[in-house]
């Protein structure tokens, strides 16, 4: 049997990077897409508690079975193992192409991380792809060969359990640029700064719109994801669902009664 892709992302069913991803991988995969029916950016694992869910179907994406959910990624993915897989379990579920950088801590805030993360809490091979072009309408079709060979790598190798990919494609100009390479990095240390501008509206009252610069924590570093992407090397960053901290628990073993 064909393998059995899902698919989602944070920029809604509609969006390029979707339905590139879709074109690189339907010759050979059977896929499914459910994806938010707008935009869904900074969601990161965020599902919802207390408002229903609506699922509608899509025809928009050639070479794929298409829903659109007024969900986050993470419901999604949730009501798309449950709903609509059709009693196929996923060979895996791929978040993006996200258009925008998730590298360093935007994995945290990344709701295309969130798709990957929450593809690996159900124990499927699960990758995050996104690219550092931020234009919505930007031509992607150059990340073709890359994003079918680690496909295809997971596919094959699978990944370890509680593990999941976030790949980072730097911006660059195919004409006249080549990636320097793929480099398998750590991600990089980082803080958002400046990150609320107040406004005044006409009718009296203050509002807040939350933008942000991003500020490299560590500059001399060059083991990071955030090096690599400066570098125009494509970075992936193994990510764990586990978080704890394993040295931390030794040295507090004192605190154990």
């Amino acid at each position: 049997m064909r393998p059995f892709i899902l698919i989602s992302n944070d920029d809604g069913y509609h969006s390029n990077g979707i339905r590139t991803l879709v074109s690189f991988l339907s010759d050979f995969a059977d896929i499914l897409v459910c994806a938010p029916e707008s935009a869904r950016s900074g969601f990161s694992c965020a599902f919802s508690a207390v408002e229903y869910l609506r699922l509608k179907q899509r025809h928009n994406i050639p070479g794929a079975d298409v829903w659109s959910c007024n969900g986050t990624p993470v419901d999604c993915v949730k009501i798309a193992l449950d709903r609509l897989c059709g009693g196929r379990r996923p060979d895996l579920i791929l978040g993006g192409i996200n258009h925008g950088d998730n590298s360093s801590v935007n994995n945290h805030y990344s709701g295309t991380m969130g798709v990957a993360l929450e593809g690996c809490m159900k124990y499927i091979p699960s990758i995050a792809f996104s690219s550092c072009d931020y234009n919505e309408n930007a031509d992607l079709s150059y990340l073709r060969d890359h994003v079918r060979d680690m496909v295809r790598r997971v596919l094959t190798d699978g990944l370890p359990k509680g593990v999941c990919l976030n790949v980072n494609f730097p911006k660059i100009d195919p004409s006249t640029e080549q990636f320097a390479g793929v480099r398998v990095c750590r991600m990089g240390f980082g803080s958002w700064i400046n990150e609320v501008v107040k406004c005044h509206h006409p009718r009296g009252y203050d509002y807040y719109w939350m933008v942000g610069e991003y500020r490299d924590d560590e500059p001399g570093a060059t083991d990071n994801d955030r090096w690599a992407l400066a570098h125009k090397y494509i970075a992936v960053t193994p990510t764990r669902v586990d978080v704890t901290d394993y040295d931390q628990i030794s040295a507090m073993s004192d605190w154990n009664e």
